[in-house]
């Protein structure tokens, strides 16, 4: 074998052309990584061909070497990016600054979480529940048992001490299927400490070791196998519904047209009394977004005023706390029973419901200080109208795992066109690298064993939320009376109009009692009329909010409501006086006899 030569490369790229100098005895991949440092590319992401036409590749490789390509020096090398990849910085053609914000940056293989601005800068901001939570005990304290504990009323003993909000028989005696998350945080955390990091089933960006994928891929970047396992705990432990006027209102286009809804549940985050360490989602209103409906299917489109809705009603101390649908056929029109369409025997959600709830999930994740990206997990919640096994109409809760909504966020989870209960793993594909996903369930003889999860019962995603109606002795956000209709319901008697604005203003018992409606606020600030501005809105907003019903008569009287409230005075008195001359004309021109039962009434005119 001869000896080693050096020889002089040359590499031609879009930038023109670099030298590059090897021995013959390199390997391919040490070529791979001169010709980056040398013309300072900004990621593996290129091929080297030796023909212009690049049919002839060199592969990167750690066992090849330049001379079983037969590389002679002076030889020239043709560079072309790798999937579109942006090898070198591109100089800024716009008067925009370079120095934007890191989270207004685009990057190739970044997370799909959406991460607010403000955690570059100060970091996650997490919610005041969970700061409430934080400066908890958790201890589940117990009384003195009389038949076990042998001291006096001031002793303890393990029979009477406090328990771990995590006590598995407590949780069992009390029926809580799950713990909450921050008695599991309390368990991970008890005597160390803990970093959580949701599941990733993406290749790891920056490997300098091989071209990307397709073409290459090592144990340091790719990502590992997946096996799911059941979510012990739960970020909201119980859904509570501050009245059911917001869901009966939501169910009335259903009542209506027979087609299937979707809406947008707003409340607040509150401690649950009977969890411990629990949190519970206060609704108060059902929002109705932009939607094509049917009888068996929903199509959400984009709408405008999501945006502005959410910093409304972040006016009035609510959020959006999760999101809501029907799935409901009528069995008796007459006695108002509806099929049993959900249960053990079928499924409790579809693969496209789960997909769906990960989604809204990886739209709103929740702020943690124990994860090493500063969100883990969501409390958006999932609820399902359905009928029971009863047929009739009831609510039923879910979140989906916080697995469930990385395999979504990775794009890894499909629907299945003939299962609704079966989700399906994608397959490997040279645009995206899958990794192998498994689940474990009990065989023959009651041993847990791993199974390929190509078709993945969803159940086994499932974390259960119960639902509940609060008692009527509390006192709602909204008024439940209220009647003025929702936006974006293509019906005629629910279209939303001035008109029906002031009727409902006259039906109310006050201007606070009609303006204490997620409807009628967004109607003001988004009428084609006059619509008002949240500065124009927050006397009104802050009235509603603290229920006082002269500050809102004041902002009745103010200019910026004279627009839309003060001419239904004047168009009033104008209806009254045209009637009356409508009645005398009536009198004077009628010839036919009165009726049997009396002259007509004014009412009787004016319908006829």
């Amino acid at each position: 074998m001869s000896g080693t030569k050096k020889m002089t490369l040359r590499v031609q790229s879009s930038e023109g052309t670099a030298r590059v100098e090897m021995l013959d005895t390199e390997v391919t991949s040490r070529l791979y990584e001169r010709v980056h440092d040398t013309l300072n590319l900004n990621s593996f992401g290129f091929a080297l061909h030796k023909d212009r036409a690049r049919k002839q590749e060199i592969s990167s490789s750690k066992s090849r070497q330049l001379r079983e390509y037969g590389l002679q020096h002076g030889d020239m090398l043709y560079l072309s990016p790798v999937n579109g990849t942006v090898l070198f910085d591109q100089p800024s053609t716009s008067s925009e600054p370079l120095n934007k914000p890191l989270t207004e940056l685009s990057t190739e293989a970044g997370p799909s979480t959406v991460i607010p601005s403000n955690a570059v800068s100060k970091g996650p901001i997490e919610h005041e529940v969970d700061l409430q939570l934080y400066r908890l005990s958790g201890s589940i304290h117990r009384q003195r048992d009389e038949k076990l504990c042998r001291h006096n009323s001031k002793g303890c003993c393990v029979h009477c001490s406090a328990l771990e909000p995590w006590d598995e028989g407590y949780l069992k005696e009390h029926n809580i299927k799950h713990m909450s998350f921050h008695a599991y945080l309390r368990k991970m955390t008890s005597g160390k400490f803990i970093t959580l990091d949701e599941l990733s089933c993406k290749i790891k960006p920056g490997c300098k070791e091989h071209p990307p994928w397709p073409r290459g891929i090592c144990s340091s970047c790719q990502p590992g196998a997946v096996t799911l396992t059941r979510q012990p705990y739960r970020h909201v432990d119980n859904v509570l519904l501050e009245h059911a006027a917001p869901v009966e209102r939501f169910l009335s286009y259903w009542r209506a047209t027979g087609h299937q809804r979707v809406g947008f549940l707003y409340g607040r985050y509150e401690l649950h009394p009977d969890v411990p360490l629990g949190i519970r989602a206060r609704v108060a209103a059902v929002y109705e977004p932009p939607q094509e409906c049917s009888r068996d299917a929903v199509r959400l489109a984009s709408d405008d005023h999501a945006a502005l809705l959410d910093r409304l009603a972040a006016r009035l101390g609510l959020e959006r706390v999760g999101w809501i649908f029907t799935d409901l056929l009528p069995l008796d029109l007459v006695s108002g029973t509806v099929q049993c369409l959900r249960g053990v025997d079928t499924h409790f959600l579809s693969a496209q419901e789960c997909i769906t709830a990960g989604h809204f999930q990886n739209e709103h994740p929740n702020a943690c200080r124990h994860a090493s990206s500063g969100y883990f997990g969501s409390k958006f919640v999932t609820v399902c109208v359905t009928g029971d096994a009863d047929n009739h109409i009831h609510l039923e809760g879910y979140q989906v795992s916080g697995q469930c909504a990385a395999l979504v966020r990775d794009g890894i989870l499909l629907p299945t066109r003939d299962a609704p209960e079966l989700g399906y793993i994608r397959d490997c594909s040279p645009e995206q690298y899958v990794p192998d996903v498994y689940y474990k369930e009990k065989d023959a003889y009651g041993n847990e064993v791993g199974v390929s999860a190509k078709r993945l019962p969803v159940a086994y995603l499932l974390v259960d939320v119960p639902v509940g109606v609060a008692p009527a002795a509390g006192e709602p956000t909204f008024d439940p009376r209220a009647s003025f209709p929702p936006a974006h319901r293509p019906l005629q008697q629910h279209v939303q109009s001035l008109s029906g604005l002031h009727a409902h203003v006259e039906r109310a018992e006050s201007f606070l009692a009609a303006a204490s409606d997620l409807h009628v606020l967004l109607f003001l600030a988004t009428n084609d009329a006059a619509p008002l501005s949240l500065e124009q809105l927050a006397p009104l907003l802050d009235a509603v909010r603290r229920r006082d019903a002269s500050a809102a008569e004041a902002w009745r009287a103010s200019p910026a409501a004279a627009a839309l409230l003060a001419p239904r005075l004047f168009l009033c008195q104008v209806t009254r006086v045209s009637t009356a001359l409508s009645l005398v004309f009536q009198e004077r021109h009628v010839t036919s006899p009165p009726s049997a039962a009396g002259p007509s009434s004014p009412t009787e005119y004016r319908n006829y």
